[in-house]
Order: C-alpha cells, then sequence, then structure tokens
C-alpha cells in the first residue's frame, strides 16, 4: 500500500488567505476590476471580470471570499477559485498554485 502524502500546512494556509486578484495573477489570468461597482453590503466587496477560455466571468470578491454571480457559486481562497475556474479537484489546483509560486 502506498503512503499518504499531504501537503505542507503553511502552504495551505497561505493558499486560502489569498485574495482572488492575488490568485489569478498568480495564475497568469486576465481580470480587471469594475471601477463603477458601488457594494451594497460591505464596502470592501469589489466586482472583477476575469476572461478565461474566450469568456467572462463575473466574480465578487471580498478579501479571500469570492462568489461567482453568473454560475451562483462562491469560495474562499485561492484553492476554491483554481478548483472553480478551472475545473480542478483539490489536489491538482494546489499542485498547480504550489507550481505557481515556485
Amino acid at each position: 500500500m502506498r503512503a499518504r502524502r499531504s501537503f505542507p500546512p503553511a502552504l495551505l494556509d497561505r493558499l486560502r488567505d489569498m485574495t482572488p486578484q492575488e490568485a489569478m495573477t498568480l495564475l497568469g489570468v486576465y481580470w480587471k476590476r469594475d471601477p463603477d461597482f458601488r457594494p451594497t453590503k460591505d464596502p470592501r466587496t469589489v466586482r472583477l471580470y476575469v476572461s478565461l477560455d474566450g469568456g467572462v466571468i463575473e466574480l465578487l470578491a471580498t478579501g479571500p471570499k469570492w462568489y461567482d454571480t453568473r454560475r451562483e457559486q462562491g469560495g474562499g481562497g485561492a484553492i476554491d477559485l483554481t478548483m472553480h475556474l478551472f475545473r480542478l479537484d483539490f489536489v491538482t489546483a494546489v499542485k498547480r498554485l504550489e507550481s505557481a509560486l515556485n
């Protein structure tokens, strides 16, 4: 039986604390902030337009939390966002982010 390996907790913490803007920049994904957006609840919330595979995704982001307004799905941190944008499983998403950090 093969030994199960896990990711370093410090890496996972770092990725979970990352904002969507930091994560997308790290991954080389083009994004743009909507300068005209005015949040109704949290004044820290921003609207981001993400270009991916010839389409545009609209995200609301507050700190590390994000929400895809068109798919009505959300999450927090770089791992969840990478899984969502690229339709990856957890392990593949973490490996992709880890390699982008190095």
